[in-house]
């Protein structure tokens, strides 16, 4: 899976750096199946570190061991065991298995990656969590295993597509399974929810999977799902503005 373009993580240093599906600097989560995107784009990592304002000014992430914090969203991702976590400012993320892209090999890409932001930062207007979920699943499947990396995607199959809880919150997930003409395939699935601590904000989380021997089982994409609670201290809501 690439990196999913124009998706970032707002850092507290206010440097850039994107997140997403597949390749990414080594100072910023990836997700699978996708180049590097344009680094131009507002935001940075966030670190781990404790609530509060740092030397730059900026606000600092909650940690919490165990969990990628979004404090825009209000949310904390699951950290499952030999994967690696990258809170921020508005956006979080989760992955694993990094390998060389295989569209470009100087690129990197992961075989799995889970990435949150508020709906606004994404561009994505919908009020509601289904047409948030339905609007997304395109531009995520476009952007985890599609453009050079992974060629051309030729075909897709919708596998789910229903009414969720996550955190305690009403929500909607759309998943596909997606065939690409070079590489390989994988799973992505878009999910979108009203956030447990900032009041009114839609949050967006979008997964990507290779389907691969050495990438991560479908379960785990459920598991890390399920997993998703409000972050310790409530959401900010500052990705409305992004």
């Amino acid at each position: 899976m690439a990196i999913a373009g124009g998706f970032y993580l707002l850092g507290r240093d206010g440097d850039s750096a994107p997140v997403g599906a597949g390749g990414v600097p080594s100072t910023a989560p990836s997700q699978p199946g996708q180049r590097t995107p344009n680094p131009d784009g507002p935001g940075g990592p966030g670190g781990p570190e404790g609530p509060g304002v740092g030397e730059s000014g900026a606000p600092q992430v909650p940690s919490e061991d165990g969990y990628a914090t979004d404090a825009a969203s209000g949310i904390s991702i699951p950290v499952p065991d030999g994967w690696t976590g990258e809170s921020g400012v508005v956006g979080a993320g989760v992955t694993t298995g990094k390998y060389s892209c295989p569209g470009d090999t100087s690129q990197s890409c992961v075989r799995g990656g889970v990435f949150s932001a508020p709906a606004a930062a994404m561009k994505i207007e919908a009020t509601t969590a289904k047409a948030a979920a339905e609007k997304d699943i395109q531009t995520n499947a476009e952007e985890s295993y599609g453009g050079e990396i992974y060629g051309k995607i030729s075909s897709h199959e919708e596998l789910r597509s229903e009414a969720v809880t996550v955190a305690g919150q009403k929500g909607y997930l759309v998943r596909w399974k997606v065939v690409t003409s070079k590489g390989d395939d994988g799973y992505v699935q878009s999910l979108a929810f009203t956030s447990p601590s900032a009041s009114g904000l839609m949050v967006v989380v979008r997964s990507g999977f290779d389907i691969n021997d050495k990438a991560p089982k479908l379960s785990v994409m459920d598991e890390i799902t399920q997993g998703i609670k409000a972050a310790a201290g409530g959401g900010s809501g500052s990705g409305q503005g992004v």
